[in-house]
């Protein structure tokens, strides 16, 4: 694990730790004085700052493992890990969101019951609301920094308690003046709250791990980034997927049909080079060299392939015997078709080599002289 890795888990560890602190703290407070007073939905705003408490657990056991180097079976990192992380942390709040909604129900169908709505249960609601709120902001600070999605997720968590924190008191307010089943609406307030960012992770999570691509504007940025390097003509068959907040970009890139490879290849480092600047959440690109635009051409197809060098030679050797000597040759594979430079000091031109070769896949033959 490298010093950002390592890092970043004693980020993500501590602001977990400090908030799982106050998760505890108000959970306690919180159904303590909902059991003393009789309020339900203090009760089950405390039972929501305990589940709280629970996923700080499983943050930060996703977080360790989410940051660990890639290795043999994971060679592009553990990122996802921390998806799943988030999946699970959705998956538990819908749960809790359930429960609390099963039970507020049925206490509105017996017609909700007394409750004592006293300087305890207003002044521990209160301190949720400010604490939660603090949480909500410092976590998300880090989730920024870090560009960590499980962070992230969790600071909406805490803004979550802090929002249902709020519906408890009207609740206890209501209560104050007279109408107890306000006290059990209250709770289906916070049972939607919950339900609604819970859903929200998972369908977040659930994109991620279906490789859903980034927004069309993302990728359109991406595109023209690329193409302001000098060299690139074109870029094609961009395809992008999420890991763990970090992007993972795969594209083709086609430069002059006649440079080297080396130099195609560097065209690519430089487009490359310049995305990650722009772009600091991708974390891995893969680019092909086109010497042509092939986005419509299917690349698994067999029937598209042409003979590779040691068939070419060989064919173009047996017919041009006789014609030339051959130093070298230069294959370009375009439009179909193989264009052949042939080097030589023979005295012959191209069109006596052109008709000699009768071949499919032979495109144009140029003839490049040395100098005797």
């Amino acid at each position: 694990m490298t010093r950002d890795r390592q890092s970043d888990q004693a980020v993500i560890t501590r602001v977990t730790v400090i908030g799982a602190v106050c998760d505890a703290l108000l959970s306690a407070g919180k159904i303590g004085v909902g059991w003393v007073s009789g309020s339900q939905a203090l009760i089950a705003d405390g039972i929501h700052s305990l589940s709280d408490l629970g996923t700080d657990v499983l943050v930060v056991a996703a977080a360790r493992v989410s940051r660990e180097a890639p290795d043999a079976n994971h060679p592009y990192g553990h990122h996802r890990f921390e998806t799943l992380g988030t999946l699970v942390l959705g998956a538990v709040l819908l749960l809790v969101a359930g429960g609390i909604l099963l039970d507020s129900i049925e206490r509105l169908l017996e017609g909700g019951q007394w409750v004592e709505a006293g300087i305890w249960a207003f002044a521990v609601t209160v301190a949720s609301i400010v604490s939660k709120e603090w949480i909500y902001h410092y976590t998300m600070h880090y989730a920024r920094k870090l560009n960590s999605k499980l962070l992230e997720a969790n600071a909406w968590h805490s803004r979550t308690d802090s929002l249902s924190s709020i519906a408890v008191l009207i609740g206890l307010v209501g209560v104050f003046y007279g109408y107890p089943w306000l006290d059990a609406v209250a709770a289906l307030v916070v049972a939607a709250l919950i339900a609604k960012i819970a859903i929200g992770l998972l369908m977040e999570s659930t994109a991620e791990l279906v490789d859903t691509a980034l927004p069309e504007e993302t990728v359109m940025a991406m595109r023209e980034t690329a193409l302001s390097v000098p060299g690139l003509r074109d870029i094609h068959h961009i395809r992008t997927r999420t890991m763990g907040g970090h992007t993972v970009l795969d594209m083709h890139l086609q430069v002059d049909p006649r440079v080297s490879v080396s130099e195609g290849h560097e065209v690519g480092c430089w487009v490359a080079a310049r995305l990650r600047d722009q772009f600091p959440e991708i974390q891995d690109i893969t680019f092909h060299i086109d010497p042509e635009d092939d986005a419509d051409k299917d690349q698994m197809a067999p029937s598209g392939l042409r003979p590779l060098r040691h068939h070419v030679e060989d064919a173009l050797k047996s017919d041009w015997r006789g014609l030339c000597e051959i130093e070298s040759m230069q294959l370009h594979y375009l439009k179909g078709r193989i264009e052949v430079d042939v080097v030589t000091a023979s005295p012959v031109d191209a069109e006596a080599l052109q008709a000699a070769a009768q071949h499919s896949w032979l495109g144009r033959v140029r003839v490049l002289r040395l100098s005797s």
